[in-house]
Order: C-alpha cells, then sequence, then structure tokens
C-alpha cells in the first residue's frame, strides 16, 4: 500500500472512528441513564417501528451515496439531482408512514404506536436532507466535520431525553432524543459543509446513477429487511419487554460491531475505489485492512461476551439481567460484521453491484429459514440461529472475493485465525471467571476486562503477532 493511500486510511480512519466512537459513547452513557429510569416495554415499543424506519431510510438513500463515491467524474447536476429525488422521496414515505400507523398499532396490538409512528416518522424528512452532504464529505474523507455536527446533535439531544426521562414522559423521552438529534446533525451539515444543491435536476444522471445504486438499494432493504425482522417478530410473538431485552443487548454489541463496521464501509470504500484498477495494490490493501481490522474486532466482542453479565448489572440494574443471556451469541455474530463489509465493499468497488444484490437474496433466504426453525424454541435460540446464519454468509460472501481478486474465504480465515482462536480462548477463560467469583458486579467487570486485556495482549506479544507489530506502529507513529 503505498505511502500516500496508507496515510489518508489511516487518518480517515481516525477521524471516522473519533465520530463514531464520540457519538456513540454519548448516546450510550445516555442509554444507560434513561434505562435505568425507563422500563424494558418502553424500549420495546420503540423497536417495533425499527423496521419500518430502517426500510424507509433504505429507500430514501436508494444506494445513490455509493454510486456518487464511486463515480470518479461527478458533477453539480449529479449531486443536485440526487439531492431533490431524497428529498421527494422522505416526504412520500413519511406520508405512508402516517396514514399506515393506526394498521402498525392495530398489527401489535399497541394503541400508543398510532402516533408513535407519526412522530418518528419525521426523521425521515431530515435524514434525506442531509444525504448528499454526507457522501460528498465521505469522498473527501472529511470525517471531522461530521464529526463537529454529530457531536453537537448527541450532547444536545441526549440532554433533552434525560431531562424528559426524569420528568415522566416515559416513551416519548426516546422519540424526542431521536428527532433532536437527526434535526441537529441535518441542521449542522448544512452549516459545515461547502456544497449547496443547485436548481438542477437531470434525468439521464438519474439513470446512470440508479443503474449502479438500484440494485445496492434492493440489497439494503434485503438486509436491513432480514436484520429487523427479528424485531416483528419478537414483538408480535412475545411480551414488548421481552423485545425491550433484545434491543439492548443488540445495543450493547453494536456499539462496536456496527460502528466499527460503517467506519470501515465509510473509509475503505472511498480509499478502495481510488485503486479500483490496479489489482495487485487492491488485493493487498484490503488483505491488511482485513487483518487489523479482526486482530482489534474479534478481541473486543469476544471479551464483552465474557464480561456480558457484570456488565449489564453494573449499567442497568439487575432489571435488565436477561439481556446479558442475548449478548453472548449476538457478541459472537457481532464480530463477523466487518468481515462482511470489507468482503462487500470489494464488490462494489470493483462496479458488481448485480453479485452484490444476488448474494443478498441468496443469503436472506437461508437466513430466513434459520429464523423459522429457531422461532418456536425462543429468543436465546433465535440470537445462536444469527450466528450460525452469519458464518453460512461469510462462505458465501468470500466465494465471490475469491473469484474477483483471488482472496477466497480459505485464505481469509487462514489469516484470520490465529486473532480468533486467541479471542475465544480469552473469551472463555474470561467468561468461567466471571461465573465463579463472589463478589460485586462492579468488581467482576473490573477483574474480567483487566483480565482479558492481559490475556490477548500478552499472547500477542509472546507469539509475536504481525498485526499486534502494526498496529503499534501506527499508534507511534500517529
Amino acid at each position: 500500500m503505498a505511502e500516500s493511500l496508507k496515510s489518508r486510511t489511516v487518518r480517515g480512519t481516525i477521524w471516522s472512528s473519533i465520530e463514531r466512537f464520540s457519538v456513540q459513547g454519548i448516546q450510550f452513557v445516555v442509554m444507560i441513564i434513561m434505562a435505568r429510569i425507563l422500563t424494558p416495554a418502553d424500549y420495546g415499543l420503540v423497536g417495533m417501528l425499527a423496521i419500518f424506519i430502517a426500510i424507509s431510510q433504505s429507500l430514501i438513500d436508494s444506494g445513490f451515496s455509493q454510486a456518487l463515491i464511486r463515480k470518479q467524474d461527478r458533477s453539480q447536476t449529479d449531486n443536485s439531482t440526487v439531492f431533490f429525488f431524497n428529498i421527494a422521496v422522505g416526504v412520500g414515505l413519511y406520508l405512508i408512514l402516517f396514514f399506515c400507523a393506526p394498521l402498525i398499532a392495530s398489527f401489535y396490538n399497541q394503541p400508543l404506536l398510532t402516533p408513535l409512528t407519526r412522530a418518528i416518522g419525521i426523521g425521515l424528512i431530515f435524514n434525506s436532507l442531509a444525504v448528499v452532504q454526507r457522501a460528498l464529505l465521505t469522498i473527501e474523507l472529511d470525517f471531522k466535520t461530521q464529526a463537529k455536527a454529530s457531536l453537537i446533535g448527541a450532547v444536545a439531544s441526549g440532554a433533552l431525553g434525560i431531562w424528559m426521562a426524569y420528568a415522566g414522559y416515559g416513551v416519548w423521552a426516546i422519540v424526542a432524543q431521536q428527532l433532536c438529534n437527526l434535526a441537529l446533525v441535518t441542521i449542522f451539515l448544512w452549516i459545515f459543509s461547502h456544497w449547496k444543491p443547485a436548481w438542477s435536476y437531470s434525468w439521464e444522471s438519474f439513470r446512470e446513477l440508479f443503474g449502479f445504486g438500484s440494485k445496492l438499494m434492493i440489497s439494503g432493504l434485503i438486509d436491513t429487511a432480514y436484520r429487523n425482522v427479528y424485531l416483528i417478530v419478537i414483538g408480535k410473538i412475545y411480551k414488548a419487554s421481552d423485545l425491550g431485552y433484545f434491543t439492548r443487548a443488540q445495543q450493547f454489541s453494536d456499539l462496536i460491531s456496527s460502528n466499527i463496521t460503517g467506519i470501515l464501509q465509510r473509509v475503505t470504500y472511498p480509499v478502495l475505489c481510488s485503486i479500483q484498477d490496479e489489482s495487485t495494490r487492491l488485493r493487498d490493501a484490503y488483505r491488511k485492512i482485513l487483518k487489523i481490522t479482526c486482530f482489534v474486532m474479534f478481541p473486543l466482542l469476544a471479551g464483552l461476551a465474557g464480561v456480558s453479565k457484570p456488565l449489564v448489572i453494573t449499567l442497568l440494574t439487575e432489571k435488565w439481567l436477561f439481556s446479558a443471556t442475548l449478548l453472548v451469541p449476538l457478541c459472537l455474530t457481532g464480530m463477523w460484521y466487518p468481515v462482511h463489509a470489507i468482503n462487500l465493499n470489494l464488490l462494489q468497488v470493483k462496479g458488481r453491484s448485480d453479485l452484490f444484490l444476488r448474494l443478498e437474496i441468496i443469503k436472506k433466504a437461508l437466513a430466513v429459514g434459520i429464523l423459522c426453525i429457531t422461532v418456536p424454541l425462543g429468543i436465546i435460540p433465535m440470537c445462536w440461529g444469527m450466528l450460525v446464519n452469519s458464518i453460512i454468509a461469510l462462505a458465501i460472501n468470500t466465494h465471490y472475493t475469491g473469484k474477483l481478486i483471488g482472496l477466497g474465504f480459505l485464505c481469509q480465515m487462514k489469516d484470520l485465525f490465529p486473532s480468533l482462536l486467541l479471542s475465544l480462548v480469552m473469551s472463555a477463560v474470561v467468561y468461567t471467571t466471571m461465573s465463579v467469583l463472589s463478589v460485586s458486579s462492579v468488581v467482576a467487570l473490573i477483574i474480567g476486562v483487566a483480565e482479558a486485556v492481559i490475556i490477548y495482549a500478552a499472547a500477542a506479544y509472546l507469539f509475536r503477532f504481525q498485526e499486534f507489530k502494526e498496529l503499534m506502529a501506527l499508534i507511534k507513529k500517529n
């Protein structure tokens, strides 16, 4: 990897990490404070609406962000075309949600969901106004600007949410926090961004961008529907409180897995796009990114699984204890999210959005089968089924990566196996320690985290992991 490309990647990763984890860190602290005040049922009600909001957001973007990033000769007309299309779709989808709100409430037999749906749906309009700004800033690897906007939104909305929770507003505290955050981020992205739309729209530009982006949109819709179908099934079959336990466990896991995945997707996609025609360089860059990412990602999620019980009790209190049981399989599933993301990024870099779509159809058909098998068994088997599906999906994804750049499933697993094995051993040791300790949850959590760090770092150093050396070199240099 050339030094200039390496420097851009490292700098972009640092700022993207700052944005993601500072914002998510603030939101995580806010969630902990609010969860100690509110009930699992409050979070369960909002979780019931997650799939409708997520699918709507996928339709708003329509794959145009990725199409803009990939296009090397994008114009002001291209940008403006995407901007006005997003607004039209955002408003249209909000109107659909507004009028369908009573049907959603009836489906779950929760009358309160009617006004909740109409309120939360306003966030779709806010999001549609900032899609292009985010894409252009991502192209420039300018995550510093995005970080500033996101931090302002997180702090202000968090303060509002905590105040409303203490004031007794219940579930409406969660809704107000989400809407305030989306509104402020959109406003400040407009203030900080140099780009402003022109009064122009081109159907030719739309067809070109949509030709590539539409396949990604359909793929995104399929993936979004699958990831959120668990919320529908649990919300429909089980109690709202059970959905609350699941969403809190998922939020703990996502704090690491989804954020690192998001960082990687935003940084590696424009970087790899810049060398898309240099096969050897692309393969080497891809392999190095994957190895270093998993060297960091695997122990974080495996360690989180190991300390799940004292972590949940310490932060959320005993009333959320069932979330700790669900957190273990969710963490082990989340370990593989960045590997999926980097593999799928490569298909987009190579312009194979057709393969991207084909893979999503195959993987999600298998996933639905696994879901149907595990649903009658309970929420815990459903979570373990997600891990089985993730491993099967990984084998499918890497098959095409092997065809495109000669780095298939076995080659990638050979690269990742040392980090994986060490992480699982560390997690098993920590989990066993947590099971036999007879101390307070706070003390157990401190012991567990220290034990995990010492085991992993010491073993990586003693066994001379190349990723450990490269990571230390990057830290010292930056």
